[in-house]
Parts: structure tokens; sequence; C-alpha cells
């Protein structure tokens, strides 16, 4: 799907379910992993996440759409816009937007853990980054640390 593609998908979806133009413009962003979407209260543009305009998240492109227009539209009736106000959730529920973009597999994961033990007081220490045993010591007793155990995550 193209930017003219999407900025034609969007004004339709604020025409059919909120019944007013979108006249702001969409814009495709590649590097977005967690966030389906972002509206932006400056200049009142919206980015979508690259990732949903395939075929087989069109649904939940359609919830992403809704969910940026539901900010778009209360900000610019200076109405409560933000997640926590209950005009957006209100709203969001009337036209039926999703509230969180769906997990199709594009956050980050943790490679490893590392378990470190205290040689003095047996304190357990799990790490997700690998220490430098010279460097660092318990923070119970100052004694020094034994990597014990290293497992990959998936």
């Amino acid at each position: 799907m193209t930017e003219e593609e999407l900025q034609k998908l969007v004004e339709n979806v604020s025409r059919t379910s909120f019944g007013r133009q979108f006249k702001h413009q969409v814009k495709i962003n590649k590097r977005m992993t967690t966030t389906g979407g972002r509206y932006h209260l400056d200049d009142h543009h919206i980015e979508i996440n690259a990732h949903f305009l395939a075929p087989q998240y069109r649904q939940e492109l359609i919830g992403i759409i809704k969910h940026e227009l539901t900010h778009y539209h209360l900000h610019l009736n200076h109405r409560g816009y933000r997640h926590q106000d209950h005009d957006f959730k209100v709203l969001l529920n009337k036209v039926g937007g999703s509230r969180y973009a769906p997990d199709i597999g594009l956050r980050r994961k943790r490679k490893a853990k590392y378990l470190y033990i205290c040689t003095v007081c047996g304190q357990k220490y799990w790490r997700v980054r690998r220490l430098n045993l010279r460097r660092y010591g318990c923070g119970k007793c100052g004694g020094r640390l034994k990597l014990v155990s290293y497992k990959k995550v998936k």
C-alpha cells in the first residue's frame, strides 16, 4: 500500500466512522515496532506503522486508523484527546477503534539471561547483560560474583 492509498483509506474511514473530513497528511513510518500509529499534535499529521500495511493485517490497520483519528478529531475540537480522558474512551468505543496495537512479532526480545551468585553471601542476580566481574561485586555484602548459568531466551 502506498501513501496515496493510505491517505484515501484514512479519509474514507474518517468520513464513514466519524462523519468528518480528515484534512491533513498521513505518513508511513518504517521504524515503528511497538506502536501501530502516532498522531502529532503540532502539525496534525498521522504516522502509521509500515508493518501493518500488509493485506493480512487489514482489520488491525482499520482499528489503528480509528484510534489515531480519535486523537485527531478530539484534539481539533478541544476535547479530551489523551488515552486517560473520558471523551477519548467514549468515542473510541463508539467507532470501534483498537485500544492497543496488536503484537505481530515486532517487539524486541531479550537475547540471553545470566545468573550470578555472590561467593560470600549467596545472593542471586539475574541479568540480561553480561557483567564485568572485575568491576562489579555483590550489592548486599560487597563480595565477588560468580557466573553460574547462561541461557538463551527466545
